[in-house]
């Protein structure tokens, strides 16, 4: 049986998709944008094409982010590979990017060494190095499998990162750096919205209780990290940023600020190592 665009598009807001999450599956699918599935809704689709559509429908319907589906997401202009063993990039996430790129551009250092923790599919890390070509960048992962995602973006990217395998600042012993940005897990176990991310690593997502642990570690660790004027930069939740700044303020940082994701939401608070 054959099935045109329209069809494909009537059959997967019937099992429940809404229109513009149908558009987007197909869309993708098709390697197509939605304009052109407006013009094209009488096209038919191939066998292999319309078998592959009503997989990826189930799957999506299931909660599978279309990232992991596709195996790509787009993040800061650049084309990512995602697979289950990585978050899928968010686009507030590009919050902490464009600050940590401010900094590196108002600053002096010719050749400026950051690194990324819990680097996940590489997002930020290759974002920053592909802004900023000069900086030498490291970026850390726990996770085999997400460090081999990241690996393979950078080799498709040309971005040349060193990568190190471990848990926060374990692989750095000895190491200090101009900036240091993370985005931790920083969801509470009990955060009523984990069911809907299920399909992502858990690890990744959450690190339990309050979900502060991580990014508490993250700020008693790095001053042994932070050259003198040095910045950490933390993405966190919506109703961290107090808590955060404070734990900054309290280890000693200076010139605390937060800033707000595309919501309006705060969202990566930062501070600067004294000289």
């Amino acid at each position: 049986m054959s099935l045109g665009v329209a069809a494909a598009l009537t059959r997967a807001r019937e099992r429940g998709l809404d229109r513009l999450e149908a558009q987007l599956l197909l869309a993708e699918l098709l390697d197509r944008d939605r304009a052109w599935l407006i013009t094209h809704d009488q096209d038919l689709l191939s066998a292999e094409q319309a078998c592959r559509f009503e997989d990826w429908l189930a799957q999506r319907l299931q909660g599978v982010p279309l990232a992991y589906l596709s195996g790509h997401k787009e993040f800061h202009g650049l084309r990512l590979r995602v697979n289950a063993d990585t978050l899928v990039p968010r686009p507030d996430t590009e919050v902490l990017v464009d600050w940590a790129l401010e900094l590196l551009q108002a600053g002096a250092l010719a050749q400026p060494e950051l690194v990324d923790l819990g680097t996940g599919s590489g997002a930020i890390a290759l974002a920053l190095k592909h802004r900023h070509p000069q900086a030498r960048v490291t970026a850390v992962d726990l996770s085999a499998g997400a460090l081999a995602v990241a690996r393979a973006n950078a080799q498709a990217l040309g971005q040349a990162v060193d990568f190190c395998q471990g848990d926060w600042w374990q692989p750095l012993a000895g190491r200090r750096f101009d900036l240091i940005v993370s985005n931790p897990p920083y969801i509470a176990g009990a955060d009523p919205h984990l069911p809907a991310l299920r399909h992502e690593p858990l690890g990744a997502l959450t690190p339990g209780g309050d979900g502060l642990s991580a990014l508490q570690a993250l700020i008693t660790g790095a001053p042994g990290h932070l050259r003198p004027g040095a910045w950490l930069l933390l993405e966190h939740g919506y109703d961290q940023a107090e808590a955060v700044g404070q734990a900054l303020a309290t280890r000693g940082f200076e010139r605390i600020e937060c800033r707000r994701d595309l919501g309006g939401q705060p969202r990566v608070s930062g501070g600067r190592w004294p000289d």
